[in-house]
């Protein structure tokens, strides 16, 4: 799998086909997505009301975020809706424009809220 990975930082690894959110579940799990599974993602300003602020867990019972203490730090938010599911994944990126290019490849990227 080491060369189907497209992107990987701390808190993501992107390869060909899924995406693994590191320390995503209560005890640091990480949880793999299909992209297939993905219905799109969108890509926020990271702003006090959107999870700057939010280190790990969820704030509307409906997007849970990995864990990411320097999430105050970053400039993008990231929610992940996934097909046929009421829940959805935040999460952030150390290099946000160059995942956002990788998305948007894919065809994920359906629109970006206040950038």
């Amino acid at each position: 799998m080491a060369e189907d990975i497209i992107y990987s930082d701390s808190l993501i690894t992107i390869a060909k086909k899924t995406i693994i959110f590191r320390r995503y579940g209560f005890f640091e799990r990480d949880r793999k997505v299909f992209f297939s599974d993905m219905e799109k993602i969108i890509v926020k300003k990271a702003t006090i009301w959107n999870g700057k602020f939010r280190f790990h867990g969820t704030g509307d019972f409906k997007t849970w975020f990995a864990k990411d203490f320097h999430r105050y730090k970053r400039d993008k938010i990231f929610v992940a809706c996934i097909r046929n599911k009421w829940w959805r994944i935040g999460f952030t990126v150390e290099k946000s424009d160059e995942v956002i290019k990788i998305f948007q490849e894919e065809g994920l990227i359906v629109n970006k809220i206040g950038l």
